[in-house]
C-alpha cells in the first residue's frame, strides 16, 4: 500500500502552470467554475492566452482585489475579475454562440470522474445535499476544440477519479483530451490514457496503483 503522506503532491497553482505549459500562444480558453478558475491569476505576462467567460467576457484577466473590484465584472463562479486591455463584454446568447459555434481553442473543466475513453461527469455525483447544476458544461466539453480536465486524483476517501466506466451522470462522451491532476499529468489518446509526468517521489508502478485503471507509460 502506498504511503500519500510522504508523496508531496501538486498543489492548486502548480497543477494550473502545468496545464499553462500546454496552452500555445493566442488561444482562446474557457475557465470553468472550481479550480480551473485559478489559472486567470498565473497566465505568463509575456505571453498572449484570451480568456472567454460563459456569462460575457472575452479577454477576462486576473482576479479583482480593492478598488479593482466591480460587482458587475466577474466570472462564471461570481468572482470579480478585471478586464485586460482589448476585452470586450456581449450578451449572454453571443457568449454562447462562440461556445456552440467551436470558436473556443480548449475548455479547462474540473470533474468528478474521467474515464478511459475520456467520458467525463462533472456535474452530479448523487449527494441528495447538493444542488445539481450542468451550467454551461455539456456545451463547453463538445463545443472547446479541445477540453482539458484539472482535478484531484482521488475522491476525499481514496479512491480514484480515474475510472473504467463514469457511474456519475455524464456531462460529455469522449470529450476530454488531458487530464492534470496533483499526482500527474494523463493524455487520453485513442490507445488508452497516457502518463505524460508524475510528481517526483512516485513511481509509474505506484501511479498505476492508485489510479486503479491501466496507464501507459512514456517512460518505458
Amino acid at each position: 500500500m502506498i504511503d500519500l503522506s510522504k508523496i508531496k503532491k501538486r498543489t492548486t497553482v502548480e497543477i494550473a502552470q502545468r496545464i499553462i505549459q500546454d496552452i500555445p500562444d493566442g488561444a482562446t480558453v474557457n475557465l470553468g467554475i472550481g479550480q480551473p478558475m485559478t489559472i486567470s491569476n498565473h497566465l505568463p505576462h509575456d505571453r498572449e492566452i484570451l480568456l472567454h467567460s460563459e456569462n460575457g467576457l472575452l479577454g477576462m484577466g486576473p482576479l479583482a482585489t480593492g478598488d479593482q473590484i466591480d460587482p458587475e465584472i466577474v466570472n462564471a463562479g461570481k468572482q470579480p475579475v478585471t478586464m485586460l486591455p482589448g476585452a470586450s463584454i456581449c450578451h449572454h446568447a453571443d457568449s454562447f454562440a462562440m461556445i456552440r459555434g467551436g470558436h473556443l481553442d480548449i475548455c479547462v473543466l474540473g470533474a468528478f470522474q474521467v474515464s478511459v475513453k475520456g467520458d467525463i461527469a462533472n456535474w452530479r455525483t448523487g449527494d441528495a445535499k447538493a444542488i445539481p447544476a450542468v451550467g454551461g458544461a455539456m456545451d463547453l466539453a463538445l463545443g472547446a476544440k479541445k477540453l482539458f480536465v484539472m482535478m484531484e486524483h482521488l475522491t476525499k476517501t481514496g479512491q480514484s477519479k480515474l475510472v473504467t466506466e463514469c457511474t456519475y451522470p455524464l456531462t460529455a462522451l469522449a470529450a476530454v483530451d488531458c487530464i492534470y491532476t496533483d499526482l500527474a499529468t494523463i493524455e487520453v489518446t485513442p490507445q488508452g490514457l497516457l502518463a505524460v509526468d508524475w510528481v517526483d517521489g512516485m513511481s509509474f508502478e505506484e501511479l498505476q496503483e492508485i489510479s486503479g485503471v491501466p496507464l501507459q507509460s512514456p517512460r518505458k
